[in-house]
């Protein structure tokens, strides 16, 4: 016989004192949600009293017409879910990424190498892409090094991130070779991309769709062919797409238009990829970095050594940032430890934000 409303107050409210049972708004197709709330300062015994009671009415629930949605009290014992990557994982082990490979992009010198010496130093497999016929001799080295104390795996490619062709049939054998180690390919960080200043005014039209094609058509490339050999392996993974504080504000000193333009887009790539491919365990996330120490804005400040000044006023740690300061935030988004966060920014930027 279906139960009604009236008959499960009038059953079961007396049997909390201080319960508070109301009728929420109505649920579409004339669902009815109620809402149970037990005040903390009851008597436990009266509260598992209760939540027994309610539990040998929850079969009935389902002839209410034509649903129930509510808010339940559960005994002790109940069995929580259990779908985190993180879950039964040591604190310690959180930020581990052992028995994977992650693919790093723009690594053939500065910020991603650095990037790459980190994921190698968490015990992960690194696979270096770069449109540089050869990273950096002594970088490189450091990077050699911290693979071979830790008997870790990794590689040097060249790389046009442009060239959709080239893009997938280096990824595709990546991966193979990946699985044939035993560390399938969890992980994609992009640091690949360009800079230019210039008024936009005058900005030629070819430096503003070069800009557009490294920075955003390569970014989407890089992560549409990753994210296909994922699905095909039926693997989750991270991807980090390196963005910029700058693809928030205008910069102070510096006209930048198309680039600041082209991380913004990389903003909203990442939260519409994170969005189509959630559904397949696939992650995406930005790090946008603020103003950091690389060769390419050392070149910047030659041109333009007043924009320091600028710069340094709105630096509330009273440094730039470098290379090392987004190690820790890249292997964060990478790790089991962030198994819950996806189309986000992650922005490191010293504070300069803070105050533009």
């Amino acid at each position: 016989m279906p139960i009604t409303w009236g008959k499960w107050k009038h059953d079961y409210l007396g049997n909390a004192p201080g319960t508070i049972m109301t009728p929420q708004a109505p649920l579409s197709g004339g669902q009815t949600r109620l809402r149970l709330r037990i005040p903390y300062e009851e008597p436990d015994s009266q509260l598992h009293s209760f939540a027994a009671g309610l539990t040998s009415y929850i079969p009935s629930f389902a002839n209410m017409s034509p649903a129930l949605v509510s808010d339940l009290a559960v005994a002790r014992d109940a069995p929580e879910p259990d779908h985190s990557d993180a879950a039964g994982l040591s604190a310690e082990k959180l930020f581990r990424l052992r028995d994977r490979t992650v693919m790093t992009t723009g690594a053939g010198r500065g910020l991603g190498l650095n990037l790459a010496y980190a994921i190698l130093e968490t015990g992960a497999d690194v696979c270096c892409l770069d449109v540089l016929q050869e990273p950096d001799s002594e970088e490189w080295a450091t990077a050699k090094k911290i693979a071979g104390a830790r008997n870790l795996h990794i590689s040097y490619d060249r790389c046009d991130i442009t060239d959709e062709a080239s893009v997938e049939q280096l990824i595709t054998a990546k991966s193979e070779e990946a699985r044939s180690r035993g560390k399938p390919m969890r992980g994609l960080v992009n640091s690949a991309g360009i800079q230019q200043m210039e008024d936009a005014l005058d900005y030629p039209m070819d430096g503003f769709r070069r800009m557009m094609e490294v920075n955003v058509t390569g970014s989407y490339i890089i992560a549409k062919q990753f994210a296909r050999a994922m699905v095909a392996q039926k693997s989750g993974a991270s991807i980090v797409l390196i963005a910029s504080m700058s693809g928030n504000i205008a910069n102070r000193g510096l006209h930048c238009s198309a680039y600041n333009t082209s991380k913004g887009a990389v903003h909203q790539m990442c939260r519409s990829l994170a969005y189509e491919w959630g559904e397949h365990g696939i992650r995406v996330n930005t790090l946008s970095p603020g103003y950091i120490r690389t060769a390419m804005t050392d070149a910047l400040l030659q041109a333009k050594p007043e924009v320091e000044k600028q710069w340094m006023a709105g630096a509330l740690l009273g440094r730039f940032g470098a290379p090392e300061d987004f190690r820790a935030p890249t292997i964060f988004l990478l790790a089991d430890g962030a198994s819950f966060m996806t189309g986000t920014d992650l922005r490191v930027d010293g504070g300069h934000c803070a105050t533009a």
